[in-house]
């Protein structure tokens, strides 16, 4: 399950363990099709990665410290760290070797 945070739940929740943020946006229409198949890659990671979503437009001090330019952006973390970023629409396969990749 992809959970929406803000701010306060992304500096209390996803910067511990594994975690991969979607920066995304209610009018953007790559993050509409990139949703379900978050949400289909986070229950096959299901208990070593846990997703989150981020709408840039009510979190920008947020999206603008990580330097989101463009979305859908995932940013990849471990244990509050940076791993990687992931920008545009992946299909399923590609979106979890990806992370995978990064971790």
């Amino acid at each position: 399950m992809v959970k929406k945070i803000d701010e306060k739940g992304f500096r209390e929740e996803a910067v511990k363990g594994t975690s991969v943020v979607d920066f995304s946006a209610s009018w953007c229409g790559p993050c509409k099709m990139l949703a379900p198949v978050l949400e289909e890659v986070s229950n096959e990671m299901d208990g070593r990665v846990t997703f989150y979503n981020v709408d840039i437009d009510e979190e920008i001090a947020l999206a603008t410290e990580y330097g989101i330019m463009s979305v859908p952006a995932l940013l990849v973390m471990k244990d509050g760290e940076k791993k990687g970023m992931l920008i545009g629409f992946r299909q399923k396969a590609e979106l979890m070797a990806s992370i995978e990749e990064l971790l």
